[in-house]
């Protein structure tokens, strides 16, 4: 069976966090830079807890932690550069080329961009001053410029000699320019090389050729690209002057982008959260789409109210009963989707699983106080009744800090049963949420008001 590199992640996590000398440490860290992308090397750092990262870290050659760090998320970037010295982190940013800093300066401070822009070679210094004519919506401001432009008077055999000085990657074809810029035409490679050495490169060149503008809309732009059926679409501004090109690596990035948005958006979450976040920048993510679900909850609970005189005692409880259980059910799905996530991309071992659960019970416990007292707040206000507001605020808390748990345990579970938990585990997830919080606040109830 073929052996992909996510999934020697888990294996090389484990040993990283159980190994106790340096040495060791070095060796897998070694073999890890020769095996693994850039891409897993980052998912790899980010999937050790952050009072053992900085170990991790020092342990790196130079040109790794550039990689890694160029390819960290919004939460660890920040991170990494907050916790370096000052030297170690304007360090990193002396390699940085155009694109990986266009994407950094929307996430790293502005004494950072600053530094990182001095270091850029006059010809960066340009494609830099030029994205910043275009919003991060527009493509102009993601341009690619490894691509290869020759003159429309040039032969093909000058051209020839430009090819074999190599050729960008995802090169089909090299653009046709005047003098002033403008795009006229492409020549496929292959062609090219076919062509007779006086041939002049205008009577090979496709005239009828497609190309995107530097004011589209970026997402667009990407599918563009995918459905074209080519490897890259040159970006022209309103003048038609070439400005660059956008490949079809970078254009599935972007569908990937919108993909993984939309997933975390379904649970509630940012993007980018790194698995070990801060408990309050995990609370914070995660709280407010707890609130967005309260207002739905308690819509629920006004129509079932309208049937309450019919519930005789327990009126109250019946009434409250869909905010226990939806409060606890966003909870859990919230937990639920990190793991599935984590799990997918081999982050999530045996040996980080117990910080990991540590961890979203303390973002369980620190949203489940905060909304468990608007909830037992606003019951006052609705029933002015004490102990009905005690008894639906200690349900809200125990049920938030059960449904983190069981957002944690229910995919590992499922998971070592070779079950996919992205697809069972919110089925189960509801289940359990839906009968701890209605036993909790059922149970309560009996105590506290009969």
């Amino acid at each position: 069976m073929i052996e992909y590199p996510v999934d020697q992640l888990p294996q090389l996590i484990n040993d990283l966090l159980q190994c106790d000398t340096t040495e060791r440490k070095n060796k897998l860290l070694a073999d890890a830079q020769l095996t693994l992308s850039t891409e897993h090397l980052s998912l790899l750092f980010e999937a050790i807890p952050k009072e053992q990262r900085l170990e991790i870290w020092q342990l790196l050659d130079e040109d790794t932690q550039h990689e890694i760090f160029v390819n960290l998320s919004e939460d660890s970037c920040l991170w990494l550069l907050q916790t370096l010295e000052d030297a170690e982190a304007f360090k990193l940013l002396d390699e940085v080329n155009v694109e990986e800093l266009l994407e950094l300066e929307e996430v790293i401070p502005e004494r950072f961009v600053e530094y990182a822009k001095k270091q850029l070679d006059e010809a960066q210094t340009k494609q830099y001053d030029l994205a910043q004519q275009y919003p991060p919506e527009q493509l102009g401001h993601w341009l690619g410029f490894d691509f290869l432009k020759v003159s429309e008077k040039l032969t093909a055999g000058g051209a020839k000699k430009l090819l074999h000085k190599g050729l960008p990657q995802y090169s089909e074809v090299i653009y046709l320019v005047s003098r002033k810029g403008s795009l006229i035409g492409e020549v496929a490679v292959n062609d090219l090389i076919k062509a007779s050495d006086t041939d002049n490169l205008m009577t090979l060149a496709n005239h009828d050729f497609s190309s995107l503008h530097a004011d589209d809309d970026l997402y667009e732009a990407a599918e563009v690209v995918i459905h074209s059926e080519k490897m890259a679409l040159p970006v022209v501004n309103a003048d038609n002057k070439l400005l660059g090109r956008l490949t079809i690596a970078s254009a599935y990035e972007l569908r990937q982008e919108i993909a993984d948005e939309a997933a975390a958006k379904a649970g509630g979450l940012r993007e980018d959260e790194d698995l070990f976040a801060s408990v309050r920048k995990s609370a914070k993510n995660r709280g407010i789409w707890l609130g967005i679900n309260l207002a739905t909850a308690f819509l629920a609970s006004w129509f079932i109210g309208l049937f309450g005189a019919t519930i005789e005692q327990v009126v109250a409880l019946a009434v409250l009963m869909p905010v226990v259980a939806s409060m606890g059910g966003i909870a859990g799905s919230q937990t639920l989707t990190v793991i599935v996530r984590g799990l997918a991309l081999g982050q999530v071992t045996d040996s980080n699983r117990n910080a990991l659960l540590k961890k979203e019970l303390r973002v369980g416990a620190v949203n489940g106080l905060v909304w468990a007292f608007v909830i037992g707040l606003l019951t006052f206000l609705w029933f002015n009744d004490l102990m009905l507001s005690i008894t639906i605020t200690v349900a809200i808390l125990l049920n938030l800090v059960a449904a983190s748990l069981a957002g944690v345990v229910i995919p590992s579970i499922l998971d070592k049963m070779k079950i996919d938990p992205a697809l069972s585990g919110s089925v189960i997830l509801t289940t359990v949420t839906d009968i701890v919080g209605f036993v909790t606040f059922l149970g309560l109830g009996s105590l506290l008001l009969l």
